[in-house]
């Protein structure tokens, strides 16, 4: 096998995790800075008890929302004989298998993985995606989500949606907080100015946690189509993929996309991208790149 590890994405995800770490500090420090009595209690054993939950329970949750099937080699032996020949290849633990049954992917090609951990991996693809692809470009499909999952990048995924997820909660109940359990000791309108400084720092944690969990997101796509191309030694294979699945994604109905668009990170081709959304934003980069740099990739393979 041709595995190379990615230092880029190794060091954008110590990076970001120094990050997430000093927007939790920011954010516990708002809240027992500006909040007082019951209400920050709360909140503060709200925060960990969704710790606990992203930690250990998000890929059941994103099984459950996606109404992932999980299927076994006597259901599906094609399938899973592609990805347990992925898994040897890459030196990892066979994943769960799974087939997306969410109406809404009926028609979309698509496909994710989620997991903590190897160990707890699962490998999901949509019912549409393996009539549309050649074998070869479905395998291929499945070498990129198996590269998520050596690279270990989802953890990182999970850990800095949490700190957005916080700070949204914080700023999208702003008025409550500040009417049942704001700062009062405060005199001359300290309290006020208090709401708006840690308000202010909520938002600075928002947008930052965005920005870097997308920036993140862009990358390990990157990181994952490199890592595909090597586990299969076809990079032509995954960019005929890419443009079919593309297509496929962009012929869905407005309906459908916006249905799942909350899961965009996960899957291979977002439901909604492109010029819909500004790149800073974008949880993976356009086709064009994305096939320049598997061009790259060919390139090194090919040794010139």
């Amino acid at each position: 096998m041709i595995w190379k590890r990615d230092w880029g994405l190794v060091g954008r995800q110590v990076v970001a995790w120094m990050i997430m770490l000093l927007l939790y500090v920011v954010i516990l420090t708002v809240i027992m800075v500006f909040l007082q009595g019951t209400m920050m209690y709360f909140l503060v054993g709200l925060v960990f008890v969704m710790a606990f939950v992203q930690y250990f329970f998000s890929d059941k949750l994103v099984q459950r929302s996606m109404q992932v099937m999980l299927v076994d080699e006597d259901e599906e032996p094609k399938l899973y004989a592609m990805v347990r020949r992925l898994a040897d290849e890459a030196g990892l633990p066979m994943p769960k298998v799974g087939i997306i049954q969410h109406k809404a992917m009926a028609n979309i090609p698509n496909a994710f993985a989620t997991g903590r951990s190897p160990r707890k991996a699962v490998v999901a693809v949509t019912p549409k995606i393996r009539y549309l692809l050649t074998d070869d470009e479905l395998e291929a499909v499945l070498a990129h989500e198996m590269a998520h999952v050596k690279n270990r990048d989802m953890l990182t995924m999970t850990v800095g949606s949490f700190a957005v997820m916080v700070a949204s909660i914080i700023l999208n109940n702003a008025f409550l907080m500040a009417l049942f359990g704001g700062n009062r000791d405060s005199e001359n309108g300290g309290g006020i100015l208090i709401f708006i400084a840690a308000m202010a720092l909520t938002f600075v944690v928002y947008m930052v946690g965005t920005i870097v969990t997308m920036a993140i997101s862009r990358y390990r796509e990157f990181s994952a189509d490199r890592g595909s191309a090597y586990l299969t030694r076809d990079p032509d294979a995954l960019i005929r993929a890419l443009k079919k699945i593309s297509s496929g994604v962009n012929a869905a109905s407005p309906d459908a996309k916006r249905a799942v668009s909350g899961t965009n990170s996960f899957f291979i081709i977002p439901a909604i991208s492109g010029e819909s959304v500004m790149e800073l934003f974008s949880t993976h980069p356009s086709l064009e790149k994305r096939i320049t740099n598997l061009e790259k990739v060919r390139a090194e393979i090919r040794g010139y």
